[in-house]
């Protein structure tokens, strides 16, 4: 079995520190970082084995089915808007909707840290961007957010077609991707 590593050294920083750890240790037993206990003969030398092959399979690269991003998929008009909460309802998943404006640099600066937010609720919570300019004003109304605010960046949960909460950004970017974390851990 071979193992893939950008780096060599940090490779081999990573089993000898793990190397370095079982030979501290004197019991018979060899505890996993997990906290799970194997009860291994230490005579025998099982325990040396069984580390280095518990070693390789940890040495792999961390989940790598899972996205690092999600690109959010923008809401065009107010029957679009419908039709998602709608189907949201149904399946009794929030919505996050993030009203922005493409002239906005804090917008701009945010969107892509939001779509990494995205992969982490991948399937839990759907993530919609409203371009404030580009749709009817209808819409935009809906949203309770006036394009003269748009200074602000407005984040809203929605679940079973209300809207539950509300984050307004305008402060450091990290500051408002973990209220907005906060609010979705609230109603998932």
């Amino acid at each position: 079995m071979s193992i893939l590593s950008p780096n060599s050294h940090i490779l081999y920083r990573e089993i000898h520190q793990k190397e370095a750890q079982q030979q501290l240790w004197s019991s018979s037993i060899w505890v996993k970082q997990n906290g799970s206990g194997l009860g291994l003969d230490r005579s025998r030398n099982e325990w040396r084995k069984r580390a280095k092959r518990d070693l390789r399979a940890c040495a792999f690269w961390p989940e790598l089915s899972k996205p690092s991003s999600v690109e959010m998929e923008p809401i065009q008009d107010t029957d679009h808007f419908d039709r998602i909460l709608e189907s949201a309802k149904e399946l009794s998943q929030p919505v996050l909707v993030d009203w922005m404006a493409a002239w906005c640099r804090k917008c701009i600066f945010l969107k892509p840290k939001l779509e990494k937010l995205a992969a982490e609720f991948d399937t839990k919570v759907t993530f919609y961007y409203v371009d404030v300019n580009k749709v009817p004003q209808s819409l935009v109304k809906r949203g309770n957010v006036s394009v003269c605010e748009m200074h602000f960046d407005f984040h809203h949960l929605w679940k079973d077609g209300e809207m539950k909460a509300e984050v307004i950004g305008g402060h450091k970017a990290w500051l408002v991707i973990e209220e907005v974390r906060e609010m979705i851990h609230q109603f998932e």
